[in-house]
């Protein structure tokens, strides 16, 4: 909604300049294709009533030079939210967004004193820390187009490296949703290569093409039930019931948090706890038991308890120290 603000404003200011604006000066001023300048002329004088008229002479323009954009009311907390919100989009997905929104909160913040919004930047920028984990090298243009693709349903074309095989693949895709998860930015669609729902993570997307064919999502696919079989970011095979015991030097931090919907808590006589969740993703279950150490095992279910035994050996074979070692 950010962009498209930033858009119609930048529009209001097109017609009333001596310009002559014709459709394709709007088109490379707005950096937008013909359907969307008629559609945002048409919302103008649908929704508002603009007074947009069309000649020769003066091309698209104001018939009343008066008439002005409704105000937008914003409370100074509205206007402090948007601005928080963009620092962590931006901690997301790096600088996509960050000429658009600095552009569409100034002006949005010429509706409050100056004092007020120079307090509220200094609140953000000095007060409040953002940090999302290691940095991804996010495409502006990629994002922009996988963003227009799911708002407006069209199918994709897309070279990706997949990284654990080193190559790059071509698919075809509809995207139905973006998720931001730890840092990273997902495009979650059905893929038509592999006939079913997969996720790409967008800094992967080395090139993309949006196609002229539409989709309908399919009506199976409800978001809210979709991520609560996953445990994190990781999807893929069937859910299945994991047990993890926890020692008593981390019990209290996994009580303080909701790891998972589905999860139960057990409490032993000695502090410990058993955390009971029911997931898919089990490679994500095992790297994040792992980062806990010894003060953790899981107890179920078996292949699980198999796969954590065959890393722990492996890594113990990583970092195995002889005797001789020791000594020299």
């Amino acid at each position: 909604m950010t962009r498209r603000l930033e858009r119609l404003l930048k529009l209001d200011d097109l017609l009333r300049t001596s310009a002559r604006p014709t459709t394709a000066y709007l088109m490379a001023e707005l950096e937008v294709k013909e359907r969307t300048v008629r559609n945002e002329l048409a919302f103008l004088r649908d929704r508002f009533n603009a007074p947009i008229a069309f000649d020769r002479k003066r091309g698209f323009h104001y018939t009343d030079p008066d008439w002005r954009l409704p105000t937008i009311p914003l409370t100074q907390g509205e206007l402090f939210a948007l601005t928080l919100g963009a620092r962590m989009l931006e901690a997301h997905i790096g600088t996509a967004y960050q000429s658009i929104l600095q552009s569409a909160i100034g002006q949005l913040s010429q509706r409050l004193p100056e004092q007020t919004w120079v307090d509220l930047q200094s609140l953000v920028d000095e007060r409040i820390a953002f940090k999302s984990g290691a940095n991804v090298q996010l495409d502006v243009q990629i994002w922009q187009q996988v963003e227009e693709s799911c708002r407006t349903r069209h199918r994709i074309w897309m070279q990706y490296f997949v990284p654990d095989r080193n190559e790059v693949s071509e698919r075809q895709c509809d995207p139905y949703l973006i998720y931001l998860c730890r840092g990273n930015p997902y495009l979650i669609s059905y893929c038509w290569l592999r006939q079913d729902i997969r996720w790409f993570r967008i800094d992967r997307i080395q090139a993309l093409k949006i196609l002229d064919e539409t989709f309908d999502v399919n009506p199976d696919f409800d978001p809210k039930q979709y991520f609560t079989k996953i445990f994190q970011f990781e999807v893929g095979g069937e859910p299945q019931q994991v047990a993890i015991w926890f020692d008593t030097s981390v019990a209290n931090y996994i009580r303080e948090r909701l790891w998972h919907n589905s999860q139960t808590i057990e409490e032993h006589p000695d502090g410990s706890i058993t955390l009971n969740l029911t997931v898919s993703g089990m490679n994500d279950v095992k790297r994040w038991v792992l980062g806990y150490g010894k003060a953790a095992r899981v107890l179920a279910p078996p292949q699980l308890v198999k796969s954590l035994h065959q890393e722990v050996a492996g890594m113990f074979n990583q970092y195995h120290i002889t005797e001789k070692t020791s000594e020299a």
